[in-house]
């Protein structure tokens, strides 16, 4: 079952069935959650698998596991039933195939692959062991590239997950660890977020980021950018300036990106520092490194200025934090 408060909910997971009804299980669900499609299993008796969703508006986020198999959606399947669907997959594990509209990718972990619910496809986990995929589905018309930009791209590898497609990546496994409890309000930003981070992977991908509508590139910015701000946690010296001066931006524009978003690049970063900073006191198996090494860590070199700013962000000392949570 999965934890209350979690925002991915396990959908199927095979485990919890007889060896002979797990094919036919799969088969269903993925009907159901994802599209329509004729399976292959090349070893049905020792077949595995896992799926778990999440909704964010119209878009719908997967985390998948799976043992070898081979999916085929027909143009008979089309017609009897097509959500038109844009799917982005990023594979996590295990070899991978790809084939649509006469374009074929093999694809191994970290590459990203684009493919389309109206279009015939065939796709393949090919092994060795388990293979699994993080895979982003929303409605066509939500695409705001135009398609004659994103058909020749179907089929074919996105590239791996680096620039933004590490953004994309990133931001899409956040989204499957996060137990925080989201709004409906809530989970239509990441929605329309994740889909300006696909596009901005596929406009780059296509070469073409200048035909992303400017809101779809501002997104993709204020992604590249925090996710910049949270590889660089531990240095003193990221400032609004520094940050500015890496994406070679002004450092009034980066604060208008900051600002769409109801924060500012200071406080993003004072956020994400103590998040990482009460998580580390409440570590029991941190209790014996001093709170002074756990303040340097995360970009506070003096403890007084540590201890300061953790009792402005708590309302408490990082040592009668620590002695809270019980590690102390």
């Amino acid at each position: 079952m999965t934890p209350r408060g979690t925002v991915m909910m396990t959908v199927l997971d095979t485990t919890c069935l007889p060896p002979a009804e797990r094919t036919t299980a799969w088969a269903e669900t993925t009907a159901l959650a994802l599209v329509t499609t004729r399976l292959r299993f090349p070893d049905p008796a020792n077949f595995g698998a896992r799926i778990a969703a999440m909704t964010l508006g119209p878009v719908q986020l997967s985390a998948m596991s799976y043992a070898q198999l081979v999916s085929y959606r027909s143009p008979r399947l089309i017609r009897q039933s097509d959500p038109e669907l844009y799917q982005i997959a990023v594979i996590t594990s295990g070899r991978q195939g790809i084939e649509q509209a006469r374009r074929s990718a093999l694809l191994g972990p970290g590459e990203i692959v684009l493919y389309d619910s109206s279009r015939p496809f065939t796709a393949s986990a090919e092994g060795p062991g388990s293979c699994g995929s993080l895979l982003l589905q929303f409605p066509r018309c939500l695409m705001p590239l135009p398609d004659h930009t994103v058909a020749p791209l179907c089929g074919t590898s996105l590239g791996s997950a680096s620039g933004v497609g590490h953004v994309l990546r990133q931001a899409l496994t956040s989204l499957t660890e996060t137990d925080s409890d989201l709004s409906a309000y809530d989970r239509r930003r990441l929605g329309s977020a994740a889909i300006d981070l696909a596009a901005a992977v596929i406009a780059h991908r296509a070469d073409r980021v200048s035909s992303l509508p400017p809101e779809s590139r501002a997104a993709m910015l204020f992604h590249q950018i925090t996710a910049f701000i949270i590889q660089c946690l531990h240095d003193p010296g990221l400032k609004p300036a520094a940050v500015a001066a890496a994406h070679s931006i002004s450092p009034r524009y980066l604060h208008r990106v900051f600002q769409v978003h109801g924060t500012t690049v200071s406080d993003f970063i004072r956020q994400e520092r103590m998040a990482r900073c009460r998580k580390d006191l409440a570590n029991p198996s941190l209790h014996a490194t001093p709170v002074s090494a756990i303040g340097a860590r995360w970009g506070y070199p003096k403890a007084s200025d540590f201890s300061r700013a953790f009792r402005t962000a708590t309302g408490m000392t990082p040592t009668e934090y620590r002695r809270m949570c019980g590690t102390g």
